[in-house]
């Protein structure tokens, strides 16, 4: 087992950019792109599909040098032995969510541990993971800096308190969960004990925290958001759309700011920063 530390490579070369390749309840990846590489984030799709949505925003699975994970649920690890194992990639991971890979048979061959409040180099990035609040072990979020640019990448989390906030300043792009809306999700079959996870503070963020957490998070030089990992049943994509575009609007940040949602079915195309 290696460590993140051991693995370290460092570049100047400013190329950076993501490519949300599907965000929801049935699955999510992200390439990063760095100047070294790519990296994928998560990998809740199969191989096959993974490199189907790559190739369709013409990014060349080969490419990809290494797989960062979150935590183990199935959404967000699906593919991720066949894939990793298939590219020969390493897998960047907390031991909380390592621990519960054997048990949806999704343990890669090549494993580098991480802890919350890790910060290491690859791809030439410099990533630091910050621990986020959901119902797993050991979840963490990320943000990736390429010169004087910042990624910050936070979904699966019950709520955004001043920690995640703090590790979420200054980011030029943003990619944040606006999983639900609470008339929908209270209105829907769901069984009420998986209704009260979800609206924990371990669970998702509603839409409404979303926006909340996005007004403290915009600045001048910040050019995308995202908002990402709607829920199919409980959420309206164009509600969230209307409502993040309603914000940029009543802050003034609507010439500057690039609004977007992410999709369950589809990739987006690439943002390059």
């Amino acid at each position: 087992m290696q460590t993140a530390e051991q693995t370290d490579h460092t570049t100047t070369n400013p190329v950076f950019g993501f490519t949300i390749l599907g965000s929801g309840s049935n699955g999510n990846a992200t390439v990063i792109h760095g100047p070294e590489g790519n990296i994928l984030l998560d990998a809740g799709f199969s191989r096959k599909e993974l490199e189907r949505r790559m190739r369709q925003r013409n990014i060349e699975p080969s490419g990809i040098k290494a797989l960062l994970l979150t935590h183990e649920h199935t959404d967000h690890v699906q593919g991720c032995r066949v894939f990793a194992d298939h590219y020969n990639c390493p897998v960047y991971l907390t031991a909380g969510t390592e621990n519960k890979l054997p048990c949806k048979n999704c343990v890669p061959a090549q494993r580098i541990l991480i802890e919350s409040g890790a910060v290491f180099q690859l791809c030439g990035l410099r990533i630091e993971a910050f621990s986020i609040p959901h119902d797993v072990e050991e979840a963490v979020a990320y943000t990736f800096h390429c010169g004087n640019k910042k990624l910050g990448y936070a979904t699966d989390l019950g709520m955004t308190g001043m920690m995640v906030l703090n590790r979420l300043q200054a980011c030029n792009a943003l990619v944040l969960e606006s999983n639900y809306e609470p008339s929908l999700l209270q209105a829907s079959g769901r069984p009420l004990p998986l209704k009260r996870r979800i609206m924990s503070r371990h669970g998702h963020l509603s839409n409404a925290a979303a926006l909340e957490a996005a007004e403290q998070l915009l600045h001048d030089a910040m050019s995308h958001i995202v908002f990402a990992h709607l829920s199919t049943e409980c959420n309206d994509e164009n509600k969230v759309y209307d409502g993040l575009c309603h914000l940029l609007q009543n802050c003034q940040r609507h010439h500057h700011i690039c609004p977007q949602v992410a999709k369950q079915h589809e990739p987006l195309d690439t943002v390059w920063l």
